[in-house]
């Protein structure tokens, strides 16, 4: 079994997907409790709890973290992933009753497959009852309805979907991340090609988003009305650490995280993608240096976006990396 976020002790990882709607859920487990933090770049985000992460405020940890597809429909499958924990007596203790506490973010999946079905309830429950230490990748859970490359809009974009990858540091201390990824721009390998992206109009060959927006013809098109593809993107991703973090320093190894996407997301956090990375430690070890783990965790998290590219396949008329042709 490749590295995966499960390498991380106490992270279990759930999948459900609706292969007909092209759409689903994916959830990352804690259920003892683990510190979390968030930092949100996208300018199109749809997410549920950041608030709560933010580090001065009250609550210090999370039970799970729900990602999305559906848009802003999917967040309903967070509120069977509270089920789900609810019925297990985790949560927040406020002496009456034990409250988990679930973040969760979408990503725009509707215009692939369905748009009249999306994750719910019983999906996010569904995903809680799949976990394990097992991730399953590619065009799975939330990943069913990821796809990447949309500058010409979605027929000429790929496939894409979910990824994870982990690496050990040199104290002992493991971090992992995993990504759903479905952006607006093209997945490059950090020091190679494009893996997957917006492919020219009547060709297999990848266009280079980036070289495209340099073009005059880029310059008029945007000063019109927005593309087909606006607002319908969003990388969402969860990184962890069994090393002992205070919610500070897990929003700040959120922050660093993004830098993973900036490497392999060519462009990232434009208008309009909602990119989202949350962060949590399960404490399991002494702390680690916060600029250690950062450094390591962008790293982390370029690998898992690469894989999410890499292992999907061809799915709803669009083809995946390697594979020019549904």
């Amino acid at each position: 079994m490749p590295p995966a976020i499960t390498d991380v002790p106490g992270i279990a990882v759930g999948h459900a997907h609706d292969l007909d709607a092209l759409t689903g859920v994916t959830v990352v487990l804690a259920p003892a409790g683990a510190v979390g933090g968030v930092d949100v770049r996208g300018g199109a985000p749809g997410t549920r709890e950041t608030d709560l992460l933010r580090p001065e405020n009250m609550v210090q940890h999370v039970n799970a973290v729900a990602l999305c597809g559906g848009s802003a429909f999917g967040l309903a499958a967070a509120t069977g992933v509270v089920r789900w924990l609810h019925e297990r007596g985790f949560g927040f203790d406020t002496r009456v009753a034990r409250v988990p506490i679930v973040p969760a973010a979408v990503i725009f999946d509707l215009g692939l497959g369905r748009a009249d079905r999306f994750p719910d309830e019983v999906m996010g429950y569904a995903a809680c009852e799949a976990a394990g230490a097992e991730v399953a990748e590619g065009c799975v859970g939330a990943g069913a309805g990821a796809t990447v490359g949309k500058i010409f809009g979605p027929a000429s974009a790929m496939k894409s979907g979910v990824g994870s990858w982990s690496e050990r540091l040199p104290d002992g201390a493991t971090v992992g991340a995993l990504a759903v990824v479905n952006a607006y721009g093209d997945v490059w390998e950090e020091h190679g090609p494009i893996i997957a992206g917006a492919r020219l109009p009547g060709s297999p060959a990848f266009a280079d988003t980036t070289r495209l927006l340099r073009s005059p013809e880029a310059q008029a098109a945007f000063g019109g009305p927005p593309p087909d593809a606006a607002a319908q993107n969003t990388t969402i991703a969860v990184v962890a650490t069994d090393a002992a973090l205070t919610k500070a320093e897990a929003t700040k190894l959120a922050q660093m995280a993004h830098d993973g996407l900036a490497r392999t997301i060519r462009p990232v956090h434009t208008p309009f993608d909602g990119d989202t990375v949350f962060a949590l430690s399960t404490h399991a070890r002494p702390a680690s240096h916060p600029l250690i783990l950062g450094a390591i965790v962008a790293d982390v998290l370029a690998r898992a976006i690469e894989r999410a590219a890499r292992t999907a396949v061809p799915m709803g008329g669009l083809p995946a990396a390697g594979v020019h042709a549904a």
